[in-house]
C-alpha cells in the first residue's frame, strides 16, 4: 500500500473518518532520525495490508503537529477508528514499528 501524504485538507478523510488503523509518521526533511525511519515506514507500508500508512511533514503542516502535540520528531501515532491509541517518539527499529501497530 502506498504511503499517503497528509495535509490539513485530507487529514479528516484519511484518518479521523477512516474505519480501521492508521499509522501517521510526523517528520521533517532536516531530521536525521526521520530520514533513518523513512525507509522502515515505507517497508511497513509495502508489507502490512490492514493498516493505512501516512506521513505528515511538520514544516509544511505545522497546524497538525500542534493539534497532536508533536514536539519531537520523528513521532509515530497510531489511530484506530479516528482515535489515537498508541504513540512512539524518536527512531525505532522495524520490529518496534510493527509492534506499535498491532
Amino acid at each position: 500500500m502506498a504511503v499517503i501524504a497528509l495535509t490539513n485538507s485530507n487529514f479528516d478523510a484519511e484518518v479521523t473518518e477512516y474505519k480501521g488503523k492508521v499509522l501517521v509518521d510526523f517528520w521533517a526533511t532536516w531530521c536525521p532520525p526521520c530520514r533513518m525511519l523513512a525507509p522502515i515506514v515505507d517497508e511497513v507500508a509495502d508489507e502490512v495490508t490492514d493498516v493505512k500508512i501516512c506521513k505528515i511533514n511538520v514544516d509544511e503542516q505545522p497546524e497538525l503537529a500542534v493539534k497532536f502535540k508533536v514536539a519531537n520528531i520523528p513521532t509515530l501515532i497510531v489511530f484506530a477508528d479516528g482515535v489515537e491509541v498508541n504513540r512512539s517518539l524518536g527512531f525505532i527499529p522495524k520490529d518496534a514499528v510493527l509492534e506499535l501497530i498491532q
